[in-house]
């Protein structure tokens, strides 16, 4: 819950002034923490009516941001996702801009997609990257490039990502979902509130010099999505989705649905939580869940 996260957390610095690269769902709650600690905080979007909109780029209509966003801008936060063709469309269009400014920070939101398929094992930054999915490929294009830059980045990497109003809860209540059953299969996952409170936290141990390149947020307990779904139903005392096996309900995934069940693996977040210090809000599914089912109970009242 934001109120509680605001609570843990302190504010960047006097003058500092942030700029979020993409203000969709992680965005959003960074720059609601940002804003809610007393930070100056300036969110893009690529539609000027959606919410949070204070400055729009979009590069596929080349709506660029003028140069006038850039002014007193201290630290940077892309959550942007990488072209068809791989390619980074801020750093296609703002690296110049980014490297003339006395940049303190600058975060990369990217995916632990591009670890590839462990076979269940766990996987940590150290490990070489084995992207499998198209979109991972495209994601390690776009890091290397950040790692390329010349600007001082981090990149952060993020399993799934689930929160209030986005999240297994929203799956059983819409009466359409299955569980299905594929033995050995895990997911790992992150609350939103952890990954604001953790890319805050990164920024704050990198000001102390205590800054690695590649960072996984996760939570503590990757586990498969079957067991997250019957939490929900309980949660919700709703009855439990019908089980079925993976090979059938195989059949009818789309071909996206189908990739993320093509890769097994389990996220450390042993950099995270025990090198650099930072405490999960949300240390498993469970408790996830329960705060995002407060949260949307309070939203509807």
């Amino acid at each position: 819950m934001l109120k509680e996260l605001v609570k843990r957390s302190r504010p960047l610095p006097s003058g500092s002034k942030l700029l979020i690269m993409g203000g969709g769902f992680s965005g959003q709650h960074f720059a609601a923490l940002m804003r809610s600690l007393g930070n100056e905080v300036l969110c893009t979007r690529r539609d000027n009516q959606k919410p949070g909109a204070d400055l729009i780029f979009n590069s596929s209509t080349n709506q660029i941001l003028p140069e006038t966003a850039f002014e007193g801008v201290t630290h940077v936060l892309s959550c942007i996702p990488p072209s068809p063709k791989g390619e980074d469309p801020v750093l296609i269009h703002l690296q110049n801009q980014l490297k003339q400014l006395k940049l303190k920070w600058v975060g990369y939101l990217s995916t632990t997609g591009v670890y590839g398929d462990s076979g269940g094992s766990w996987v940590k930054e150290s490990d070489t990257p084995k992207p499998q999915q198209e979109r991972s490929k495209r994601r390690l294009s776009c890091e290397i490039a950040w790692q390329l830059s010349g600007l001082p980045v981090q990149i952060i990497r993020l399993p799934g990502i689930y929160g209030p109003g986005r999240s297994a809860l929203e799956s059983i209540k819409s009466g359409k979902c299955k569980l299905i059953d594929k033995p050995g299969q895990v997911f790992s996952r992150i609350h939103v509130d952890d990954i604001a409170g953790a890319t805050l936290h990164i920024i704050h141990q990198a000001s102390k010099g205590w800054s690695p390149q590649i960072i996984n947020v996760a939570d503590d307990k990757p586990i498969s999505n079957k067991d997250v779904l019957l939490y929900a139903a309980k949660l919700l005392a709703i009855s439990n989705p019908p089980l079925q096996p993976f090979k059938i309900a195989a059949k009818t995934m789309s071909p996206m649905a189908l990739s993320f069940w093509e890769e097994n693996r389990r996220v450390s977040n042993e950099l995270l939580c025990q090198t650099l210090g930072y405490k999960l809000m949300h240390p498993d599914f469970k408790v996830g869940l329960e705060d995002c089912l407060l949260q949307d109970n309070f939203n509807q009242n």
